[in-house]
This record gives C-alpha cells, sequence and structure tokens, in this order.
C-alpha cells in the first residue's frame, strides 16, 4: 500500500504502538445500577481542578489547607500545576521551590500522600506552563522556527539593507519570545512582485556573510525575501522556577526523551514508583507559537515527500504572530496561477510532514513514557500544526478546552463561532477521537476565563460545563484552583480563573455545582454516545491555502461554518463525529456502513472538501456503492493534496467521485449554509430523508441533544444555553429506542428521577434557563411519578411595609436599606460596588381562601435561598428559582427572607488601586461593563 494514502500510519509503525489501546472509565461496581451510581457518585466521577501552585512558593501546611478544602467543595481530584507566580501580587516572603528540585519533591510527596488520606486522585503536569522546556536545555534542544520577512520595493532603485535589519524583520510577533533565541539568514532571493517560476527569482544568499545584502532593482515591483532560522524560538509561557527558560523542540525524539527521562528519573529516585501517587501525567495544548523546524526536518521532508523543500520555503511561509496565527497573506509576491498551486500543494506537504514529526517523536513517546512508569497518559493533543483528530486517538486521557466567554447564556452568533459557545472548535475532534477508539472517559480543562473573571455566576458555570457534555468531554478538570494563603491581601495569588477561591461568595454553594457535574459524570462515563453520522472536515485545504492554524483558537476558519454543521445535526435530533481521511482509509464497509472500531455510520458529510486523499475517496465509494451516503456541501473532490505525483493522484481522486456520482441518489451535493444554520440541516433532513433519532417540533439554536446508551437503556440529554428566556419542546424519539421501556426524567442536581406517563410516544419538556434535563429509557417501571412544577397566573406580593434589605460586604462591612421596589443594584447608587450577601426581608397578607402553593422569585442575579416564615424553602443557583412553600404559607401575614449571593466583579472593579483588581476588571480585555446583581423581581405567589 502507497504510504501517502495515510497521514498518519507509518508513525504507528515505526513507533510500535498502536492507537487501538482501551482505557475503560472506572466502572460501577458489580452490584450497584445505573442509577444508583447516578444517586451516589464515587470520588473517582466528582470533578478534578488544576491546581496552580504560583511560583512554587508553596508550604505543607497550606496544601494541606486547600486539600481539605476542595475534598469538602466536593472536588475528587488535583492537577498539580506549577507556574509562574502572578505579576503584581506581594509573594509574602515565601521562598520559592525551583521544580525537580528535592525540596520540590518533598512537597509534591506531601500533596500527594494528604490528597490520598482524602480520597482524592493526583495528577501532575510535565514540565511547567506550557509548551514545557527549561533553563537547563541544550541549544540543540531548544524550539527552532524558519520564518520569513519581506520588503516590497519599487525599481529602479540601487538597494542596500543589513543581515541584522533582514532578521529584525522576520523576527516574529509570538507571545512568549526566549529573550536568548539566535537568529541566522539561511537564504535571500529578490523576486518579481508576480513570479510564475522559481527560476524568475535572484539568489542573494552568496551575500548573507558580509553582513549586508546589496542589489540593483529593475524597473517595477519586486519583493526580497529573507528566509530566517530561529534557534531558541520561544519561552515557556508561565513557566515556574526550574522549568521556565526555553521550549523544548518537540521535533527532536532524542530530546523529548531525555526531556522526560529526566523528569521520571529525578522523581523517582525521591519518592519512589510513580503509580503510587499519581493517576496520570499531564501535557498541555502543544501550542509552538509557529516552532516548525529541527536539524533534520529537510532530510525528512526529502525522504517522505520525496522532492527538496528548501527551495520553496519562502514561498510556503506566512508571517507568523502571536501564539503562531497566521493573518497577513500578502506580505509577499503575487503568485501566478500553476506556481501558486505548487507552493499550494507543497505548503499541504510541509504541514503534513510537520505533523508526522510531532506525532512520531512528541506524541508517541510522551505516550508510551506514561505507560513505561505505570500512569495514565492524558493529553490536550492539539496545537499550531498538528493533526486536528488523530492526536488525541493515542493518549489514555484525551482532553479538550470549554471556557467562558463572551455571549456564553445570551447569544449563539454564527458569525463568530466563539460567541455563545463555551466548548471551544476541538472539543468535538477530541471526543470524536475518544469514541473511535472505544475510550469512554474525556476529559476537559474547563470553565477557562480570562474575559469575565470575578464575574462568573455558578449558573454561568453550568452552562459552560453543559455545553462541554453537548461537545462529548464528561471528566470536567476546572481551571482552576490558585494556591493562595489565607493571609495574601485580597483577592489573593490570582494567576488566572475562574475564580475558585472560598474567598468567593458563592462558594459555600460550590458543591450543589460539583455534585451535579459529578452525576451527570458517572453515568457518562459508563455510556456509549451515539452517532450515525460522520463530518470531514477540509483539513488538507486549510493547510495548503493558510497552513495549519492555531488550535483551539484557528486564526480563521475555513469553511468558516464548519463548527456549526455538528452543531446543526445535534439540533435536529441526529449525532455525528467528526472523522479524518485517514480514520476513512482504514476503515471498512460492511451492511452499507462506514465502520472504524466500535463505531460506524451511514452517512458522511464533506465539508466543501476540495482535496480527498485517494485511498479515502476510494473508501467513500466503496460506501456508496454499499448502500451508505456521502454529501459533499459546497464541492465535490476534484484532486489529492500534496505535490508529489499529484496528476496520477488527482486522476484517482476523480475517478473514485465519478463512481460516486453514478448512484446521485447517494452521492448529494448541498448547497454551502446560509445564515441560519439550524434551519438549513432541517432542510436537507426532511428533502433528502436523513431520519433524525428524535424529532424536537422546533429547533432552535440554544436548545441541542445528545444520545447515550448503556446496555439497553437509552439516555437522551436535552439542555437550553440560554439564562434569559426557558424553553418549551415536544419531542419524538424514534419508536424502536423506547419500545417495552418507561420513561424516566433524571434530576442531576439531587439525585431523584420521576416516571413519565407509561407508553408515550411524544413527550413534553419544559427547559428552564441554562437547564438540562436527562431522558432516561429502561425496563425499571416502579417509582415515584415526575411532577413538574405547574404553570398557572401568579399574582404579585404587595408587601406590607418596603422591603428591607441588609447586605454584608465580602469587605466585612454591612450596607442596609429598604426598597420601595426592587431593582437591579447595579442601578442604586450606594449598592453599585457591593459584592456580598444581600437579604431581602417583606410580610405579606394571604386570604383563608385559595391554595397558593408556589413562589416565583422572577428574575435573579446570583444564587438564592429562601425562608418562609422561619422555614427554609431551598436554594436554586441557576434557571428559575420557583420554590415549593404550600407547607410554610399560612392565611393572614407571612413572613419571607430571601437570600441572593453576588459576585465579586463590580467590587474588584472600584478596587483602582489594587493592580490585581485592575488587570482583571479594568485593563486590557477584561475591562468589564458593571454587573446585574440582586433580586429584580417580581416575586410572585400562585
Amino acid at each position: 500500500m502507497d504510504r501517502r494514502t495515510f497521514i498518519w500510519q507509518g508513525s504507528l509503525a515505526a513507533a510500535g504502538l498502536a492507537f487501538r489501546t482501551r482505557v475503560p472509565a472506572t466502572p460501577a461496581t458489580a452490584e450497584a445500577s445505573l442509577y444508583a451510581l447516578f444517586q451516589h457518585p464515587p470520588a473517582a466521577y466528582r470533578p478534578f481542578v488544576r491546581w496552580w501552585w504560583n511560583g512554587n512558593r508553596v508550604e505543607c501546611d497550606e496544601l494541606a489547607r486547600e486539600l481539605r478544602l476542595l475534598q469538602q467543595a466536593g472536588i475528587g481530584g488535583v492537577e498539580i500545576n506549577p507556574v509562574k507566580f502572578p505579576a503584581n501580587t506581594p509573594d509574602l516572603g515565601i521562598k520559592a521551590i525551583p521544580w525537580l528540585s528535592p525540596g520540590w519533591m518533598d512537597l509534591v510527596r506531601f500533596a500527594c500522600t494528604e490528597a490520598r488520606q482524602l480520597g482524592l486522585a493526583c495528577d501532575l503536569i510535565v514540565g511547567s506552563g506550557w509548551p514545557f522546556g527549561g533553563e537547563f536545555l541544550a541549544e540543540n534542544e531548544r524550539a527552532q522556527g524558519v520564518v520569513v520577512g519581506t520588503k516590497k520595493l519599487q525599481g529602479p532603485l540601487d538597494y542596500e539593507v543589513s543581515v541584522y535589519e533582514l532578521c529584525r524583520e522576520a523576527d516574529p510577533t509570538i507571545s512568549s519570545p526566549f529573550p536568548g533565541r539566535k537568529m541566522d539568514v539561511l537564504s535571500v532571493l529578490l523576486v518579481p512582485a508576480w513570479i510564475n517560476r522559481l527560476e524568475e527569482a535572484t539568489d542573494l544568499s552568496a551575500q548573507v556573510p558580509s553582513g549586508t545584502i546589496k542589489c540593483r532593482i529593475p524597473e517595477g515591483k519586486y519583493v526580497l525575501y529573507a528566509l530566517v532560522r530561529v534557534q531558541g524560538f520561544m519561552e515557556v509561557i508561565q513557566g515556574a522556577p526550574g522549568a521556565a527558560g526555553p521550549v523544548l523542540d518537540h521535533y527532536n525524539e532524542a530530546a523529548v526523551r531525555k526531556y522526560l527521562d529526566r523528569m521520571s528519573g529525578t522523581l523517582t529516585a525521591r519518592l519512589g514508583p510513580l503509580s503510587q501517587h499519581f493517576r496520570s501525567l499531564f501535557t498541555d495544548s502543544l501550542e509552538l507559537e509557529g516552532a516548525n523546524w529541527c536539524a533534520d526536518l529537510a532530510a525528512e521532508f526529502r525522504r517522505r515527500r520525496g522532492y527538496d523543500l528548501e527551495p520553496w520555503l519562502p514561498f510556503i511561509l506566512f508571517r507568523i504572530t502571536a501564539m503562531g496565527n497566521t493573518w497577513v497573506y500578502d506580505h509577499g509576491a503575487e503568485f501566478g496561477p500553476a506556481f501558486g498551486e505548487r507552493i499550494r500543494r507543497m505548503r499541504y506537504d510541509f504541514e503534513r510532514t510537520k505533523a508526522e514529526l510531532i506525532h512520531e517523536r512528541f506524541l508517541l513517546p510522551f505516550v508510551r513514557w506514561c505507560r513505561q512508569n505505570g500512569l495514565l497518559a492524558r493529553m490536550q493533543a492539539y496545537g499550531r500544526g498538528y493533526f486536528p483528530l488523530e492526536g488525541s486517538l493515542a493518549p489514555d486521557i484525551p482532553e479538550g478546552e470549554t471556557w467562558i466567554r463572551p455571549g456564553l447564556g445570551a447569544e449563539m452568533s454564527e458569525d463568530d463561532y466563539r460567541q455563545g459557545r463555551a466548548y471551544t472548535m476541538v472539543n468535538k475532534l477530541v471526543s470524536s477521537a475518544a469514541r473511535l477508539e472505544g475510550k469512554k472517559r474525556v476529559s476537559s480543562e474547563e470553565l477557562t476565563n480570562i474575559h469575565s473573571v470575578f464575574n462568573e455566576t455558578l449558573e454561568l458555570m453550568k452552562v459552560a460545563g453543559d455545553q462541554g457534555i453537548l461537545s462529548g468531554t464528561n471528566h470536567p478538570v476546572f481551571h482552576g484552583f490558585n494556591y493562595a494563603p489565607p493571609q495574601a491581601p485580597f483577592p489573593g495569588w490570582v494567576l488566572y480563573g475562574t475564580y475558585l477561591s472560598e474567598r468567593n461568595p458563592w462558594w459555600p454553594y460550590f458543591p450543589l455545582f460539583t455534585a451535579y457535574r459529578s452525576r451527570l459524570s458517572a453515568v457518562l462515563q459508563q455510556a456509549e454516545p451515539f452517532a450515525d453520522m460522520a463530518v470531514l472536515p477540509a483539513t488538507a485545504d486549510l493547510w495548503s491555502r493558510y497552513g495549519a492554524q492555531n488550535d483551539p483558537f484557528p486564526g480563521l476558519m475555513d469553511p468558516p461554518w464548519q463548527t456549526l454543521v455538528w452543531e446543526a445535526i445535534h439540533r435536529n435530533g441526529s449525532a455525528c463525529d467528526f472523522i479524518s481521511e485517514g480514520v476513512i482509509a482504514q476503515s471498512v464497509i460492511r451492511d452499507g456502513y462506514l465502520r472504524y472500531g466500535p463505531r460506524r455510520y451511514h452517512t458522511v458529510f464533506l465539508l466543501q472538501v476540495e482535496s480527498l486523499e485517494p485511498a479515502a475517496a476510494a473508501r467513500l465509494a466503496e460506501l456508496v456503492a454499499a448502500g451508505g451516503r456521502v454529501c459533499c456541501i459546497g464541492a465535490f473532490p476534484d484532486k489529492a493534496p500534496g505535490w508529489s505525483n499529484h496528476l496520477q493522484r488527482d486522476g484517482e481522486v476523480v475517478e473514485a467521485v465519478a463512481r460516486m456520482q453514478a448512484i446521485p441518489r447517494r452521492c448529494l451535493l448541498l448547497p454551502p449554509p446560509g445564515k441560519d444554520v439550524t434551519a438549513w440541516y432541517k432542510g436537507v433532513q426532511e428533502q433528502h430523508g436523513l431520519a433524525p433519532y428524535v424529532r424536537l417540533d422546533a429547533p432552535d439554536p440554544f436548545v441541542s441533544q445528545a444520545r447515550y446508551r448503556v446496555g439497553a437503556t437509552e439516555l437522551l440529554l436535552f439542555m437550553n444555553s440560554s439564562t434569559r428566556e426557558g424553553r418549551h419542546l415536544v419531542i419524538t424519539p424514534e419508536p424502536e429506542m423506547i419500545a417495552g421501556k418507561q420513561a424516566w426524567l433524571w434530576d442531576p442536581e439531587t439525585g431523584t428521577r420521576g416516571r413519565l406517563p407509561p407508553d408515550a410516544s411524544s413527550f413534553t419538556l419544559d427547559l428552564g434557563p441554562a437547564e438540562l434535563k436527562l431522558l432516561v429509557f429502561d425496563k425499571e417501571r416502579r417509582g415515584p411519578l415526575y411532577r413538574p412544577v405547574p404553570k398557572g397566573g401568579a399574582q404579585a406580593i404587595q408587601p406590607l411595609l418596603p422591603w428591607s434589605v441588609t447586605g454584608r460586604h465580602t469587605n466585612g462591612t454591612v450596607i442596609s436599606g429598604a426598597f420601595a421596589e426592587l431593582k437591579d443594584l447595579k442601578e442604586v447608587e450606594e449598592w453599585t460596588r457591593f459584592a456580598g450577601t444581600v437579604t431581602y426581608r417583606a410580610s405579606f397578607e394571604l386570604p383563608a381562601e385559595g391554595r397558593q402553593e408556589w413562589l416565583n422569585l422572577g428574575r435573579v442575579f446570583g444564587v438564592s435561598e429562601v425562608w418562609v416564615n422561619g422555614q427554609p424553602a431551598g436554594t436554586k443557583w441557576y434557571g428559575h428559582r420557583i420554590f415549593d412553600v404550600k407547607k410554610m404559607l399560612r392565611p393572614g401575614q407571612n413572613f419571607l427572607e430571601i437570600k441572593i449571593v453576588t459576585t465579586l466583579g463590580n467590587y474588584l472593579k472600584s478596587l483602582t488601586g489594587d493592580p490585581v483588581a485592575r488587570f482583571w476588571t479594568n485593563e486590557g480585555r477584561a475591562v468589564q461593563p458593571l454587573q446585574s446583581q440582586g433580586l429584580v423581581g417580581p416575586v410572585t405567589i400562585y
């Protein structure tokens, strides 16, 4: 078989490590039912936290205190993560302990021992910050990059420029440059501003040793290209003492192995077997900022691709900026059609070669090293210049990212895929890879937050987590918990948000959130997510045109609606996985399905794919011939990616696509989606008979679903991402899902369940704001009926006197007042900068007749807790704030007390003299408007 057929197959054989390594999720005990596991999830299913050891300024007593604090809050494990000490923060004179020093390792051992006694698991990040490296790296072990600088010139002109100036022009504006980087010019070319052939370039490289380039620019427009190598390309982002400095060369397997073995050998010599202390070793995302070179890359390129790279490299490269993103595409000459096509094909070959080398020389050695030490490999296997799906096939616990970002809970933009979405674009790729390999545990760096730190509510965190579940993750690692001694001035040591801290006013209620997430994780880590459709992104075309992007936040998406298609499929009652050309090529066709591992797909969507590997095209043609379906959105593939032997390979693709087109009812060309992708897919679904497994009466951008199976038990998750409005749904599952089964609603907040009407074929769901419902179909028929909160005419409460309001500020002060009517506290001058707990008190009259049973607080900003006539009515931290009060009300006068717990952001904005508060609320991208706070109402009873 031609090795060019596969993107990574040869890497596996060379490494001697198969992708198909199953690591099961923590199983339920034999005697426990799924529902019992849901009711009382063991610690293994509780959320973890990323535990930042800020500057490695840590001490045993505080480590023990924080572990107890986390265990009491419902956390199940910690990821020990040493990082740089936060700027503008007093260190209290606490000594920094360098990474891997004997003192640091003793602290690690102490933390692991304390955690084990508390029933907590420990993970450990490799190195510090990301990507990992260290001050101790030899020069040839440091990340390298080859970058391009250009100068546009107008002749006739006698031109002179120093080599220093060319290096300065090429020096990339990345976010974390290493101060000790060294630069040397590899080549200098003068080319016409419109170039058709390589021979039109004039090579001036011989002048480089002189330190000056001199040339005569002919009449017309020209571009001077300088190809520059940067040794020590970048430094570790947020590196802690002992593991800061230059980043490791991820393309150098010897350097990678040396680094990893140095870490494990040093730890083992001090601690003993690492498996006695840790669950897994963790690698953060491969945000290499454009590092793209190693000593033998040119030779490897020639061996793998069959031609020389260097003459073409100046034209292949784009200018890179922060995090390695490419933003500017007109920095150099314009290409004639044939020359441009050749460069695009070669650019793909370059990106593919880089990705293969990272896979073979970094990822697989990391996974193998973890297992040699008896530990699981947990990894964010994505970044710039790596396979977006294949990387997550190998790690035992693949991990994505879920952020609290602008618009979350309020919008679902189709112009910017980031707006309104907590899951990043990699999550569906990561979770799809896990499912392809039969892995049931998919972790997520969850609640990452740089936009609204100190303003996150438990409700917003719930929406973010629920969206992460929708994208396929089920093991949250909260981002994060800052090591911060109590004596540190408020708000403590804060490197990143979300602000998980006992100093946060809502911290006493945080266990409600962790219990909710634990129940869902316990169930979903037993379950197999359903998907009978697959989506193939146009990765080869993207790499060819623009180069590999920086995942999980690519500078551009091509096509721009790529992530919106899988969302639309789920919103319309079906489910899908992402796949890759390599997965397609390794699949088998049977019974009209494309099958890979435990997954099978009857329909494959190609997202404006123009370039397709011949082996993948041939397999799709087999699928169509066998009764499956291929839906090409926007274009039929008409070529193969890459340069070598491209005419023959193009012909193979065209021939395979022609075989598909010969069966037009199963090979469809669909128009690209317009603005409303959800409605677009509903039209595709209806026109082409793509029957969903559950029909939703009114698909909605804020409402989505996912289907899971545990044996014969079927589970449907429905979630509403809006924090402002509820949604009313009528759903109709396909008959075979529910035949002979009882329908239940399981409540992940309380661990209870209620029976729905038996033998029903459709079900009505009322999803409140930020609400998720878990619908379960099983054989159990005994249990209480589900009793929804009834709807009816509500009567506004008329207090006998104005509302009495008392605020206990987080700074220790107390403020009080009286409100004739309820208002948003940010609009009331003396309350604008308040943070803490606000207690509203009122009395009201009820007539002897009538059956008032429910209290609705109306609009609430914060956690709400209610007492009626001195009796607790409960706590609500998201969604509708409706309380069952029928046993508490009495005819005549009643007394109502409502406690609202706010966020900290408005208060932090007022601390303009505090550099930490100012940085997170009033500077740069963290400039935050005042947030709504308190009880707005109207408060009604019915």
